[in-house]
């Protein structure tokens, strides 16, 4: 990957507030949008998600998951050509009384201050996405 390559995929991983979130269950694919912010250089990425919501469902039978990210579209050129990548890998739940949850909580709320009022809801739980594999294409 050369240097400009690398920039790209950078600013996909670092700047993206949103990305497409892929879970399945019993064989049935979902796809749909969640927020989230960047934990580490690793791959790592923090959800914020209602246990209500039917993809937050799927992760409790299957802990699979992907996200992907691509460049925005701005309505010109060849959207083929817009940067995009894949990440595969799994969720965890990071428990409200784990000793990462603090520093976890104030990254999220760093990135997205109005979700302070979400945190004190019981139905929302702070997540982990840990990537293990990623298709990147510049």
């Amino acid at each position: 990957m050369n240097p400009e390559e690398k920039r790209r995929l950078a600013a996909l991983l670092r700047t993206g507030r949103w990305a497409a979130f892929a879970t399945a269950r019993d064989n049935v694919p979902l796809a749909t949008w969640v927020a989230l912010a960047p934990e580490d250089d690793l791959g790592g990425f923090l959800l914020h998600l209602s246990r209500l919501a039917l993809h937050t469902r799927y992760l409790e039978t299957n802990p699979r998951a992907s996200l992907s990210f691509t460049e925005p579209d701005r309505g010109a050129g060849d959207p083929q050509e817009l940067a995009r990548v894949s990440l595969q890998g799994y969720i965890e739940t990071i428990g409200r009384q784990s000793d990462g949850y603090p520093a976890a909580r104030e990254r999220y709320l760093a990135r997205f201050p109005a979700a302070a009022t979400t945190f004190g809801l019981g139905d929302f739980a702070l997540l982990r996405f840990v990537t293990e594999t990623a298709r990147y294409v510049p």
